[in-house]
């Protein structure tokens, strides 16, 4: 991990977060195909920034459920963001000592625009 918004010093410090993407894809094989990004995301609850995973989900809010289900990540902290004509759901937390950062977009009604 790093401190602060310091980056990493070599491609190595990817590896822990390259074999979490590895593992999530062959365990939930079953489960819809995610957008993935590899990078520096802040630890939940702390100042530090580590390597992580951010999985977008762009064909409904059913497949961003199933991702956030599968990766025990708390219903309570899904947080509801919009801009323009598109809403998300995002939702972060830790999958085996990785940040890990959860996004499922979808169009906004013409009426529903703030």
């Amino acid at each position: 991990m790093t401190t602060g918004i310091e980056t990493s010093d070599t491609a190595g410090d990817q590896i822990k977060a390259a074999g979490t993407l590895m593992f999530l894809l062959t365990a939930h094989a079953h489960l819809p195909a995610p957008a993935v990004l590899l990078e520096l995301l802040n630890v939940p609850g702390t100042y530090d920034f580590a390597w992580g995973l951010s999985i977008g989900l762009h064909d409904g809010l059913g497949h961003f459920e199933q991702w956030r289900a599968a990766l025990g990540l708390d219903p309570a902290a899904v947080e509801h963001k919009q801009r323009g004509d598109t809403g998300w759901l995002a939702v972060t937390g830790l999958h085996t000592g990785i940040p890990v950062k959860v996004c499922g977009f979808y169009k906004l009604d013409p009426g529903d625009e703030q």
